[in-house]
C-alpha cells in the first residue's frame, strides 16, 4: 500500500523537477538573448556617434559630409576604375596565358621552388608576377580561372590572396623609389616584401586548415574540368583562339572591378579620414576629399621608440606612409616628395617603405572583397590578420638587412 502511494509522488516529483530545469533552460536563453538585443544596438550606436560626432565637432557637420563624399567620388574615379583597367587586361593576359599551355608550363618549372616556400603549386607564379606588373585584384582573375585554379587545394586557393597581394603595384612602387634616388633601398625592400610574402601566406593557411581541417584534401574546383580546357576547338586558328581567349578573360575582369568597389569606397575613406588632417591653405576645413582628423598619427607619435626600433624611423611623421598603404599604396607614394624635401628620407627609410608598400599595397581595401568574390567571405578577418603580420614582418626584416649591409 505504501509503495503504491510512494511510486507516484517519486514520479510526480520527478517531472515536476524536469519540467523546472526545463523552464529555468527556456528563461535562461530568452534572458540572455534579450540582453543581446538591448546592448548591441545601444553599443553600436555609442560607437558609431563617438566616431562621427569626433569628426564633425573637429571638421564641422557640412564638412564632413562634403568630404566623406567628394573622398568616395575621387576613390571611385582615379582608384576604382584604375583598377577594374588592370583587372581587365590581367584577366585577358591570364587566359592567354592559360589557353596557350604557359600556365602548365610555368607549374612543372616552378614547382620545386614554389612549393616549399610558399606551400604553393609551381603556377602560383604566374599570380605573383601579375599582380607586380599591376595591383593586388589581378590575382582574382586567375584564381577565378578553373584551368589555373585546378592546381590548388581550397587552403591554398584561399592563401592566394594573400599571396598576390604582397607583390601588388610592386613595379610601380620599385621604379618610383628609383627615381628619387634609391635604388639600393629599394631593392632590400623588395627582399623585405618577399619575406613577408611568405609569412603571410603560412599564416593564413594554418589559420585556414584550423578552421577547415578538409580543405586540405579537397580540390579548389572538384568538379571536372577537362571539358573546360576544350572550350575552343583546336581546329580554331591561332588568331580565333587568342580573340576568345582576350574576350573571357576581359570579362571576368569586368565583374571583378565592380565587386571591389564597396571594399574600396568604405574602407578607403575611413583610413584616409583618420590620417589626414586640414587641406586649406590657412589650416581650416574645407569639406575636400581626403581631409580628416590626423588620429591615426597622432597615436603613432606616442609610440615613437617602438617604430624606430622596428622600422629605423626617426620622424614620427613617417608612420603616415604605411598607414596610408593599408588603404592605397598610391596614395602612400604621393607623401614621399613632401617627406624628401624635409630631409625625412635615407635608404633605410626608403627600403622598409619599399618593403611595407609591396606586402600591404591597400590590403584594406581589396581584401574583403576579394575573398568575397573568391566565395571566403568569412575568412577575410583572418586573411587581414595574417597580412598584417606579414606586412610589418617585410619591414622589419628590410631595416635589418639595411643595419646588416649599410
Amino acid at each position: 500500500m505504501v509503495r503504491k502511494i510512494i511510486l507516484p509522488l517519486r514520479e510526480y516529483f520527478n517531472d515536476t523537477m524536469i519540467m523546472r530545469r526545463s523552464a529555468n533552460r527556456i528563461f535562461s536563453k530568452l534572458k540572455s538573448h534579450n540582453i543581446r538585443n538591448i546592448i548591441e544596438p545601444i553599443s553600436f550606436l555609442l560607437v558609431f556617434f563617438l566616431i562621427f560626432g569626433l569628426l564633425a565637432h573637429r571638421m564641422g557637420l557640412s564638412n564632413m559630409l562634403n568630404t566623406i563624399m567628394q573622398t568616395a567620388y575621387k576613390l571611385l574615379i582615379d582608384t576604382v576604375l584604375f583598377l577594374m583597367g588592370i583587372t581587365v587586361l590581367s584577366g585577358a593576359l591570364g587566359k592567354l596565358l592559360v589557353e596557350f599551355g604557359v600556365v602548365r608550363m610555368l607549374e612543372k618549372l616552378l614547382r620545386p621552388f614554389i612549393k616549399p616556400i610558399f606551400g604553393l603549386p609551381g603556377v602560383a607564379a604566374l599570380g605573383a608576377i601579375i599582380t607586380f606588373l599591376s595591383d593586388n585584384p589581378a590575382i582574382i582573375s586567375l584564381a577565378k580561372d578553373k584551368q589555373f585554379g585546378q592546381y590548388f587545394r581550397k587552403y591554398q586557393l584561399v592563401s592566394l590572396t594573400n599571396f598576390g597581394t604582397a607583390f601588388g603595384m610592386g613595379l610601380i612602387v620599385i621604379v618610383f623609389m628609383i627615381s628619387l634616388g634609391y635604388g639600393k633601398g629599394a631593392m632590400v625592400g623588395l627582399l623585405g616584401a618577399i619575406a613577408g610574402c611568405v609569412i603571410s601566406t603560412r599564416i593564413m593557411q594554418y589559420l585556414t586548415l584550423r578552421i577547415y581541417p578538409n580543405f586540405k584534401i579537397e580540390n579548389a574546383y572538384p568538379e571536372d574540368i577537362h571539358e573546360d580546357t576544350k572550350t575552343i576547338s583546336s581546329k580554331d586558328s591561332i588568331f580565333i583562339r587568342a580573340l576568345n581567349a582576350i574576350l573571357d578573360g576581359g570579362k571576368v575582369g569586368v565583374d571583378l572591378g565592380l565587386a571591389i568597389i564597396p571594399g574600396v569606397l568604405v574602407i578607403s575613406t575611413a583610413v584616409m579620414m583618420m590620417t589626414f588632417g586640414p587641406s586649406g591653405d590657412d589650416g581650416s576645413y574645407i569639406g575636400a576629399a581626403y581631409e580628416g582628423v590626423p588620429l591615426l598619427p597622432y597615436l603613432a607619435e606616442k609610440l615613437d621608440w617602438l617604430f624606430e626600433l622596428l622600422f629605423g624611423f626617426r620622424h614620427p611623421e613617417l608612420i603616415s606612409f604605411p598607414i596610408t598603404a593599408l588603404g592605397a599604396v598610391g596614395a602612400a607614394l604621393g607623401l614621399l616628395p613632401e617627406f624628401g624635401t624635409r630631409g625625412m628620407l635615407d635608404t633605410n627609410t626608403i627600403a622598409v617603405f619599399t618593403a611595407i608598400g609591396m606586402c600591404w599595397s591597400g590590403y584594406l581595401s581589396t581584401h574583403t572583397a576579394m575573398l568575397d568574390t573568391l566565395g571566403y567571405r568569412k575568412l577575410t578577418g583572418k586573411a587581414i590578420f595574417a597580412h598584417t603580420i606579414g606586412g610589418l614582418c617585410a619591414g622589419i626584416f628590410a631595416h635589418l638587412l639595411c643595419l646588416i649591409f649599410f
